[in-house]
């Protein structure tokens, strides 16, 4: 619930500044009352006087990337990347392996399981004390203790699910950035175009090339710096949705092994094949061997 709020929050500033800064081109494109629109004829200087250089071309450096988008696309980009490296990170911090699937808690805990030397009430305890997501799905099947391995094994899937879900939490919002980062930059196009075509409606600026810069800038700066965050916030989507779907199958291979050793029917046949070396160890211990008699010789 949380993300969805951040994200229909991002996307309602990213709108709102979008048509405030429309507006304002609007407002400052249209001529006064009263005033006549400049002619687009021949100038009235004369064509030897020279004109003040201006700026052109598209800005490649950060400070004048961000001049020709304008503050609305700055912002909106800047949330977009902050927001996407903090996901990243975060995810790569939850998903350490050793971490989900503790290898020392692991071995340990069925090695106990297997030998026998562990009940239920321990079991649960070690679990609650390791905290884990391995630790977790472990103990939703240690309480169906004894039971048959169609409920063990149905608690161990509810439990891998909850953890599932916990492992995905972050990958939305990285998610919601390589997909909405685009679409702002495909915006910034719309934007770029629509101030041209003002420029050109209101100034006559069909000849002069630096009066449609502006527009024509913030249309392709903004789409390419959507492409350039939303490239790298989808290469790391996939690569840590790779990773979770390992980690996946590696806490299903354990949770499989777990119903193995507790379920009814693996107790059952641990206690059959128990029961005859016990009693074979007993009797051992306990019977002699009877002796030979020697024949007796006739007198």
């Amino acid at each position: 619930m949380t993300i969805r709020i951040i994200v229909m929050a991002f996307i309602a500033f990213v709108l709102l500044i979008t048509c405030q800064s429309i507006a304002q081109d609007n407002s400052t494109n249209l001529p006064a009352a009263g005033a006549e629109p400049t002619p687009a004829g021949p100038s009235s200087e004369p064509s030897g006087a020279a004109k003040p250089a201006t700026p052109s071309g598209i800005p490649t450096d950060v400070l004048g990337i961000a001049d020709a988008m304008g503050r609305p696309f700055t912002v909106a980009f800047i949330m977009a990347s902050v927001i996407g490296v903090w996901s990243v990170v975060e995810r790569l911090v939850i998903l350490r392996r050793r971490r989900v699937i503790p290898k020392a808690f692991v071995e340990r805990f069925l090695m106990h399981l297997r030998a026998g030397r562990m009940d239920k009430s321990e079991a649960i305890a070690v679990c609650h004390q390791n905290q884990s997501p391995m630790a977790d799905v472990f103990m939703h099947g240690v309480r169906k203790w004894g039971r048959p391995s169609v409920e063990v094994e149905q608690a161990v899937l509810d439990g891998g699910e909850r953890q599932v879900t916990q492992l995905k939490k972050g990958l939305r919002v990285l998610n919601g950035v390589s997909t909405l980062s685009p679409l702002i930059g495909l915006l910034g196009t719309v934007v770029g175009m629509i101030r041209s075509f003002n420029d050109i409606a209101t100034a006559g600026a069909m000849g002069q090339t630096q009066t449609l810069a502006n527009g024509i800038a913030l249309a392709l700066l903004t789409t390419a710096v959507g492409l350039l965050i939303a490239i790298p916030a989808m290469a790391a989507y996939l690569y840590l949705a790779g990773r979770i779907d390992s980690i996946v199958m590696e806490m299903d291979r354990l949770g499989q092994e777990l119903v193995h050793l507790v379920s009814a029917e693996a107790l059952r046949e641990r206690a059959v094949v128990a029961t005859p070396r016990e009693d074979a160890a007993q009797t051992g211990t306990t019977t002699a061997a009877p002796r030979a008699r020697k024949p007796v010789a006739e007198k």
